[in-house]
């Protein structure tokens, strides 16, 4: 069959690269285009538009790139057109696919989504343009299969693919040799982001708590979708090493982390390393979001628990004077680091265990052919 699947960010193209090699185990004579990143190239895609031209973030980012992003809706409905796709497949990245779903559907396309636009967060009457406009619905948080449930709309919760990369890697013990990195101090993990806008709003603040933690190393958590040329423009100190590509060994060594709100909060929940969440947009897309979002937290962590389980400093609350007490929190209170490390393991218990792409290459192969 021929499948056309788009993801517009890095997690997506990571997760969407594991889900095309379990469709190509599931139907080894897919033909398989798209738009999305290196990683689903590699797995056996070929790329049309790569991911990072197309990575707006937040409200106002958006509305200023809105005829760039009119003029590559134009183009993925062409080539969607000229393949003529058995289904398309969409990961997350809610505001171009949600208009793609929308192109499909008026073509008679069957529509998969794997990995639910977050519409649980704001907007929530979404559910009804979902429910008219895509065929079956592949969910990776506990939660998203009650909340659809509450809109009679069934969808299929698969478990969660970044339990199962974490379940999966395997920790490099060179890592702090090859990286330089000095074996006698614990090393703070910075994860700033993946893109450009969230890489410029982040890293500086989270560099400059450095003076007051002198006997630990800040490692940040560099991608190689930039160079070093433009991660060094912030690494004013020795005591700063940048590693790319290479986040869940960082992880897996590091003592804490400072997290830019995201997928990386989950990410570094499970490789049980205390957390403080991060996070600051433009001053527009901020007073956006806090009109219209209507869940009590940020990050993936604290929803999944339903609970403050790691503290979020969020926009004016993003400053090195309460970075550098949290971080302290989680550093040397034992008690902070205990409800922190049984927040945790309920976030776990809630995921449970699965083996996500697996399963929703089953499931989507079966609802084609009719068999499930």
């Amino acid at each position: 069959m021929k499948y056309y699947i788009i993801a517009g960010e890095r997690s997506g193209d990571l997760h969407a690269s594991n889900l095309i090699k379990q469709l190509r185990k599931q139907d080894p004579e897919a033909e398989i285009r798209g738009w999305g990143g290196d990683m689903m190239q590699e797995a056996g895609m070929h790329l049309v538009k790569h991911y990072q031209e197309m990575a707006f973030m937040g409200f106002a980012e958006a509305a200023v790139n809105f005829f760039k992003i009119l003029g590559f809706l134009r183009e993925c409905k062409e080539d969607i057109t000229a393949f003529k796709p058995d289904v398309i497949i969409l990961v997350d990245y809610a505001g171009f696919n949600m208009r793609i779903a929308k192109f499909a559907k008026e073509n008679g396309l069957k529509v998969f989504y794997y990995i639910s636009p977050k519409i649980w967060a704001w907007n929530q009457g979404r559910v009804h343009k979902i429910k008219r406009l895509v065929d079956r619905m592949f969910v990776i948080m506990p939660f998203e299969e009650e909340f659809y449930g509450r809109f009679d709309y069934k969808v299929d919760y698969i478990g969660n693919p970044v339990a199962d990369s974490v379940n999966d890697h395997v920790v490099a013990s060179d890592f702090r040799v090859r990286n330089h990195i000095q074996n006698n101090k614990p090393i703070i993990a910075l994860l700033p982001g993946s893109r450009k806008q969230e890489i410029e709003n982040m890293l500086e603040v989270m560099l400059s708590v450095l003076p007051s933690f002198r006997d630990y190393q800040f490692v940040v958590a560099g991608v190689s979708n930039f160079s070093k040329e433009y991660y060094e423009q912030y690494n004013k100190d020795p005591n700063i090493k940048i590693v790319y590509d290479q986040t869940y060994d960082l992880l897996s060594h590091a003592k804490a982390a400072l997290v830019t709100s995201g997928t990386a909060t989950l990410e570094t929940a499970l490789f049980d390393v205390p957390q403080v969440v991060c996070y600051k947009t433009s001053a527009i897309s901020y007073a956006i979001g806090k009109r219209v979002i209507k869940v009590p937290y940020i990050s993936l962590v604290n929803l999944i628990a339903d609970k403050p389980v790691v503290t979020e400093l969020i926009q004016e609350d993003f400053t090195a004077k309460k970075i550098v007490a949290e971080l302290k929190n989680i550093l040397f209170d034992k008690y902070a680091m205990q409800k922190q490390q049984e927040g945790y393991a309920l976030v776990k218990k809630k995921i449970g265990e699965h083996r996500t792409a697996e399963r929703a290459a089953e499931l989507m192969v079966g609802y084609l052919k009719d068999k499930v």
